[in-house]
């Protein structure tokens, strides 16, 4: 960019396009570092990566005094580490990689919260990558996006231009944090034996005995929750106080979607005597012994009992794709029991 001109134009685009200063700036691509010395100009920590050795020399004279930090990398797989940019600038180097897909990929991923990526291509003759087209690709990782003309600006280009020329700046979509359901399982001890229900009409495990269950709702705590589903279920009216923590379970079902449960011990006779409250779910209550629990049982429900008879607290079971959710007794074990503190 010599003539003075079109660094003017190109420093005045750029003010519009990147955050704030002081930013963090992350040129890729950045040849000989035009658009890295016009960002670090203007008051932004600019990091600049090329492929190419002689170009970052190059841009390595050109931003002394800056600042600006120079590395020698590949631009779709930066050698950043795990550094994080407010903006992510890119010009004329997407159309070139053979996934651009999975370059905005990884470019979104150097993103801080509500970071964007600056991204100046063009198409010409069958080459480049036409703006609807990078729109499309976006799609899919951002929020917004946001695409400017930039053909008709002859002073970007040192004279007039025909072909498509443009500027997109999106802002991807934030990540969002990972979520769980938390359920709670009733152990009523009468000595040996727990109380099990069979379920029924409820679209899942039908048919197969489980404890009595169910999920945690907003607003309440587990023991709350657990005290609230042994009246609905089993007509128990439990007070926290009556509850024992018998163990602590992440469990993965077949549709990969997980899922914390808390197993609860409470012994026979608090609370009252158990009755199916909930005929039109549950088919029939029954006590069975804990070393001799029943086959057709849901998976993770007696899992859960296995490792509570077996003094485990802390437990993973994790089923594979294509598990049934029924148990199965030649199957393979799901269930891992995590150390605890202190134990040897």
């Amino acid at each position: 960019m010599g003539d003075p001109d079109v660094r003017e134009a190109w420093a005045a685009r750029l003010a519009a396009w990147l955050p704030a200063a002081p930013a963090d700036v992350l040129d890729l691509g950045c040849g000989t570092g035009s658009l890295s010395l016009l960002a670090a100009l203007s008051g932004h920590r600019v990091t600049a990566v090329d492929r190419s050795l002689p170009m970052v020399e190059l841009a390595r004279a050109k931003l002394a005094g800056t600042g600006a930090r120079t590395v020698a990398g590949d631009a779709s797989r930066p050698p950043v580490a795990a550094r994080r940019f407010d903006a992510v600038l890119v010009r004329h180097v997407l159309w070139t990689l053979p996934d651009p897909a999975a370059a905005l990929r990884r470019w979104c991923a150097l993103l801080r919260p509500g970071g964007r990526l600056v991204l100046v291509e063009g198409f010409r003759d069958g080459i480049g990558i036409p703006a609807a087209e990078l729109t499309e690709l976006l799609a899919p990782l951002t929020e917004r996006v946001h695409t400017e003309r930039l053909s008709g600006d002859a002073r970007l280009w040192g004279g007039p231009v025909s072909d498509e020329r443009y500027a997109t700046v999106a802002v991807p979509t934030p990540a969002r944090r990972h979520t769980e359901v938390v359920d709670v399982h009733l152990f009523v001890r009468r000595g040996d034996e727990v109380l099990l229900a069979r379920r029924a009409n409820t679209g899942y495990g039908d048919g197969l005995f489980n404890s009595p269950s169910g999920h945690v709702e907003e607003g309440e705590d587990v023991r709350e929750a657990m005290v609230r589903e042994a009246a609905e279920e089993v007509g128990l009216a439990l007070t926290p106080e009556d509850l024992r923590i018998a163990l602590v379970m992440q469990h993965r079902a077949p549709s990969g979607a997980t899922r914390v449960g808390w197993f609860f011990e409470v012994e026979h006779g608090a609370g009252g005597e158990p009755v199916n409250t909930e005929p039109h779910k549950c088919s029939e209550l029954a006590w069975f012994p804990l070393d001799a629990l029943p086959d057709d049982m849901v998976a993770y429900c007696r899992a859960g009992a296995k490792a509570y008879a077996a003094g485990e607290r802390f437990v993973l079971h994790l089923h594979e794709p294509g598990d049934p959710v029924a148990y199965v007794p030649d199957g393979p074990a799901r269930a891992v029991a995590l150390a605890v503190a202190g134990e040897r």
